[in-house]
């Protein structure tokens, strides 16, 4: 896929180094999270607390309908947001988010913009969305863990080759309309190194992204059978409870 080779660079680094994070645990035990003190009610405090994150995201789209989008290619944007953590054993956590996340994907469908203008070539399609991912948390090792979970998220803006437009065809001005709704899988890896976090993961949206299209004006060419997908690297910061 095009343009990927800067988010997979990312994420091998990301997993070269976690056996080295796995096995240092630093002077002082500043590189280990097993130094916090216990929380109370016996759970641990490295997988209670909460803490900003943020980071480069690798967007893309996926679906059978994908073969009717010319010059497709990868989004690259950013997500940022908020996480709380609480941990019921050494081992095993919850972890929900509330994420802005900018996501969407590179290609063109051949129709006329907001602006009935004919693009040619590729052109961004920009989604924004409110993310609220709630994830499972496992330590597979003192300061590495692995999570999964599910995600809702809730497209607040669209813009198409940088020209905003409504998330519904009011009035039928437009060929589709765009779902205000997705739900999906969240899955990765992350790394601790004292109270700052460094991960990786890939989100798979299950909804379809655009609906209701009007084969009127786009012909026999489906286009609506097409889901969000992500590559995310990011960082953060987390406190303890």
């Amino acid at each position: 896929m095009k343009n990927l080779t800067l988010p997979l660079t990312l994420a091998t680094g990301l997993l070269l180094s976690v056996p080295a994070l796995a096995q240092t645990t630093g002077p002082d035990g500043v590189r280990s999270s097993t130094d916090y003190p216990a929380t109370s009610g016996g759970s641990d405090s490295r997988n209670t607390g909460f803490g900003i994150k943020g980071g480069f995201t690798a967007a893309h789209f996926r679906g059978d309908d994908k073969k009717n989008y010319s010059d497709e290619g990868v989004y690259n944007t950013f997500h940022a947001g908020v996480y709380a953590q609480y941990g019921f054993s050494d081992k095993f956590s919850i972890q929900p988010e509330l994420l802005y996340s900018r996501q969407g994907f590179a290609g063109n469908n051949g129709l006329p913009n907001a602006q009935g203008q004919t693009v040619n070539g590729a052109y961004d399609t920009r989604l924004d969305y409110v993310q609220v991912p709630v994830l499972l948390v496992y330590n597979i090792f003192d300061n590495v863990s692995i999570h999964a979970g599910p995600q809702v998220s809730l497209l607040t803006k669209v813009q198409e080759n940088g020209v905003e437009r409504k998330l519904a065809n009011e009035g039928g001005k437009f060929s589709y309309a765009y779902k205000s709704l997705d739900y999906g899988l969240a899955t990765g890896i992350e790394a601790r190194v004292g109270p700052a976090r460094i991960g990786g993961r890939y989100v798979a949206g299950f909804n379809d992204i655009i609906e209701d299209q009007d084969f009127n004006k786009t012909g026999n060419r489906a286009l609506t059978n097409i889901k969000n997908g992500a590559f995310q690297v990011y960082v953060g910061i987390g406190f303890n409870r």
